[in-house]
């Protein structure tokens, strides 16, 4: 009986979550609808006839609504309502343009979580000097949240608690959207959820937000030529699996972004689209540190424009979003520049693109239904059509996935492989072996790539070069060892410049006698000699490369960091430091690191694999909104 009652509340609870969207949705499109009419008509509600000298609604908004009620066979109190909302906001919105002219403080428009939503326009006045905390106090005390289980989004960015507001971009009448880490604790007693349990888990949201960051910034941290059989980092690979050169200055960037993406892609399965969100706005955040020519090469960011909107289509936020329609047509153009026109780049490269037709199915969903969110009946119909005729073509039997998964396939590997043969079972079986086999040979021979450059490496540190400065050199040099060691040869600063123990350079002991005797031996200056050593904290077989390579002199930058540096030891007391908290530190690095590469998937084209059970359940949802308005101008 209790699992009885417990399912049907589930079902009522879906039902009236689903009767609650649809009449926001349809709510939006009456409003956008209207505010076209507005706008054509050049009606402004805000002055005579439509409001008096005391702000209050006149006759003539009623004649109004019966004209556009007639027009959109719609209910007439319900456009009259609507259309006096428009009005109300029009007047709060001039009120508040005169106040911030007059004293300075600001209007904030605060989108609330679901459900908190109300009809009304939930409106905060600030001044813009005081700090992203203080906001967030002042949205937490007038909403009624826990302020530190909150988190801020303006302009797409998640608000720095620290900085002034005016230092980030926020500016009068601005839209602010709260995203909520903990329920509030009526709701949780509603849900027989105990307090200490849901502030546990906001607790731990927060901590996992932040290990994220400090793991991302590891592994960006750490060059491609570690060895990754025992210490992992992030790649970059191309659509086939190999791994790319990038230069320095982008890597960290690129790294970054993809990994923060990864990790936004991971709490959006989950559906936690609250912490998703944050995610995948830092995500876009180094992106666009990237060069645009890198951008328009690579799918990653049209796929992360997608799950942006996505995410706050999910939210009931897309409002919050007001360059939702350029985050599309971005995508779309990226696409475009990626695969090429009707796609014969994918297919020149990967010999289909089944696969890739999930992600214009979810472009065009999300293009349908912005276009019906602002009004836009007719080509929210035309791009929700074409979504649902690609969920045709994308749809798998069942039994098919089960024919491959006796095979001894993945289920991903089996949905992935099927879209890719149009839903040809054997010729997927032979895809999905071929691809497995052709995976694991780019992974030997990258395997092989970085066992190599590693060598490099150590072969350069052998002779006394720096991690840094041995891996600048064989990047320069294309990972050829000899031109490297040419480089370097040519450049003695790279050694002194990158080497990771740089602080100590200042603060070496006077060369010994004997290294000095052994240099002067092969024919240099005994202050060449001992200022090379210096420089070079007593390796002989650098100090004297140098020397050979300089004319038996160092060159000018290298002799002033010689004269700087002082002839007796220094020791910091910071040398002798236990070994716990640097222990308790490594710890806390590897679980964060651990819990970045769980959300990795293992699959290359995991992006592409979707159920697409959300996307059926939303195109019929939307595709019977615009029926609706199609059935509504047949009638009249």
């Amino acid at each position: 009986m209790k699992t009885n009652g417990g399912r049907l509340g589930i079902r009522a609870l879906e039902v009236v979550a689903a009767q609650r969207w649809r009449r926001m949705a349809q709510k939006k499109y009456l409003q956008a609808k209207l505010t076209q009419f507005l706008r054509e008509d050049r009606i402004q509600l805000w002055k005579p006839p439509y409001t008096d000298e005391n702000k209050e609604v006149g006759l003539a908004l009623k004649d109004l609504a019966k004209k556009y009620s007639d027009k959109l066979d719609c209910c007439e109190n319900e456009v009259e309502k609507i259309i006096e909302e428009i009005r109300c906001k029009a007047i709060e919105r001039g009120t508040g343009n005169e106040n911030y002219k007059t004293t300075g403080i600001a209007t904030i428009e605060v989108f609330l979580p679901p459900r908190l939503r109300k009809d009304r326009k939930n409106l905060l006045e600030t001044r813009l000097h005081i700090t992203g905390g203080e906001l967030r106090s002042k949205i937490a005390e007038t909403f009624g949240f826990q302020e530190n289980y909150i988190k801020i989004v303006i302009n797409k960015k998640q608000l720095q608690l620290g900085k002034a507001l005016e230092e980030q971009g926020v500016t009068h009448n601005v839209k602010a959207m709260v995203l909520e880490l903990k329920q509030s604790e009526e709701d949780a007693r509603k849900n027989f959820q105990v307090e200490e349990e849901e502030q546990n888990e906001a607790e731990l949201k927060e901590k996992r937000i932040q290990r994220t960051k400090r793991g991302l910034e590891i592994l960006a941290e750490r060059g491609e030529m570690v060895d990754s059989e025992s210490t992992p980092y992030l790649d970059i690979a191309n659509q086939t699996g190999r791994s790319i050169q990038i230069p320095p200055a982008e890597r960290k960037a690129l790294t970054l972004a993809m990994g923060y993406h990864e990790k936004g892609r991971a709490f959006l399965k989950r559906k936690e689209y609250g912490i998703a969100l944050p995610c995948l706005l830092d995500a876009d955040k180094y992106f666009c540190q990237c060069c645009r020519e890198l951008l328009d090469t690579v799918d990653n960011y049209a796929v992360l424009q997608l799950d942006i909107v996505w995410c706050y289509f999910r939210l009931e936020q897309l409002e919050c979003l007001d360059d939702a329609e350029k985050k599309l047509d971005l995508a779309q153009k990226c696409f475009k520049n990626c695969y090429g026109e009707n796609h014969q780049r994918l297919v020149h490269i990967k010999g289909n693109c089944g696969k890739e037709k999930v992600l214009f199915l979810r472009l065009y969903l999300l293009q349908g239904i912005r276009n019906y969110h602002s009004g836009n009946g007719e080509e929210a119909r035309e791009y929700l059509n074409k979504a649902r005729q690609l969920f045709k073509e994308l749809h798998i039997d069942p039994s098919k996935v089960h024919n491959l998964l006796q095979l001894g396939f993945t289920a991903q590997e089996a949905r992935l492989g099927l879209r890719a043969c149009d839903g040809n079972v054997d010729h997927a079986a032979t895809h999905i072996a071929n691809r497995r086999e052709e995976l694991a040979q780019i992974r030997r021979e990258e395997k092989e790539k970085k066992r190599r450059r590693l060598e490099n490496i150590n072969s350069l540190k052998g002779m006394g070069y720096s991690t840094h400065a041995a891996k600048q050199a064989l990047q320069q040099a294309s990972g050829n060892l000899d031109a490297a060691l040419k480089i370097l040869l040519s450049n003695p600063q790279m050694w002194w410049l990158n080497d990771s123990n740089a602080e100590t350079n200042n603060h070496q002991e006077r060369p010994s006698q004997k290294n000095i005797d052994q240099l002067v031996y092969m024919g240099f200056d005994t202050a060449a000699a001992e200022a090379a050593l210096r420089v070079f904290r007593g390796n002989l077989q650098l100090a004297a490369q140098t020397l050979a390579h300089n004319g038996g002199s160092l060159p000018t930058d290298l002799q002033l960091a010689a004269e700087d540096s002082p002839s007796t030891p220094t020791t910091s007391p910071s040398d002798s430091a236990g070994t716990s908290s640097a222990s308790t530190d490594d710890d806390m690095e590897t679980e964060a690191i651990n819990e970045i590469l769980e959300d990795i998937p293992e699959h290359e084209e995991d992006y592409l694999d979707s159920t697409l059970e959300d996307e059926e359940i939303i195109i019929a949802e939307y595709l019977s909104y615009v029926e609706n308005i199609k059935s509504a101008t047949k009638e009249n």
